[in-house]
């Protein structure tokens, strides 16, 4: 199983595919065993950078494409860090907050994408960001149309990023689901220091990045999930933010793309 693999941080030799919402993701989900993947392709969905410029400006650009171009550094700065050396990288270029609005071209490039895979290494759906969740969804969708079409799909394995809990958000934990086992690596000393080391390289992203744990990271085979309905938590973080996309609307972009797709109920 691949997520006892990354758990116990064998090296992994097979195809695999990280699929990733911004540069980041990769970083805090899994990366104490990205240099563990031997032959691996990583994808990011979005530049990293919303419309809104809330964000860029913060950090004193003037421009969408200029704070774009910073994450992308600081992704470079972090893979070396950890001695990550993926075979390809892609970046989809879909803008921060908005990859709901294209649903349809994501699973179609996917479709190549995963193309040999053995596994595909995504997000949760968790509803604590709308692009954390198409990425799941993405996945799911493109997965079960290789099996609709009698092709071998790769198995999906999911990190958490976050989810809104009882007492606000959580960072870097699942939330359970039955019948869905976790796998925990806790990373030793060394471990411990290349990831703070990668996580310092992403300058512009520091508030978020400091609430997730240090010593661990979690993974497990992902769960069918339906992505009409609420995910898991039920309540939505995004929903809290005043994006231009909350829950319910992002569900109906799911339900419309999943009906173009002849597909319904859990994947």
């Amino acid at each position: 199983m691949i997520e006892a693999a990354l758990a116990s941080g064998a090296p992994i030799t097979e195809p695999v595919v990280v699929v990733v919402a911004h540069p980041d993701d990769e970083t805090l989900g899994l990366g104490a065993r990205l240099s563990r993947l031997k032959n691996f392709k990583l994808i990011h969905l979005t530049d990293g950078a919303p419309r809104d410029m809330h964000d860029a400006w913060r950090e004193g650009f003037t421009s969408r494409d200029a704070y774009a171009e910073a994450r992308i550094r600081e992704l470079d700065r972090a893979l070396a860090a950890l001695g990550a050396r993926p075979r390809a990288r892609l970046r989809y270029g879909c803008i921060d907050q908005e990859t709901a609005d294209s649903l349809p071209d994501v699973v179609q490039r996917l479709s190549a994408d995963l193309a040999g895979a053995r596994a595909v290494i995504t997000h949760a759906y968790e509803h604590g960001h709308p692009d954390h969740d198409t990425c799941a969804l993405a996945v799911h969708a493109v997965c079960a149309l290789l099996r609709f079409m009698g092709g071998e799909a790769p198995d999906i394995i999911e990190f958490p990023s976050y989810h809104l809990g009882e007492n606000g958000w959580v960072a870097g934990e699942f939330w359970p689901v039955a019948d869905s086992p976790e796998c925990i690596a806790l990373l030793d000393e060394q471990e411990r220091h290349d990831k703070a080391r990668a996580l310092a390289c992403f300058r512009t992203q520091q508030e978020v990045l400091s609430a997730f744990p240090l010593d661990r990271e979690r993974y497990r085979a992902a769960p069918a999930y339906d992505f009409s309905q609420p995910a898991p938590p039920q309540g939505a973080f995004y929903d809290t933010l005043g994006w231009r996309i909350n829950a319910a609307q992002w569900r109906q972009c799911a339900a419309d793309m999943l009906h173009g797709l002849g597909m319904r109920g859990a994947l």
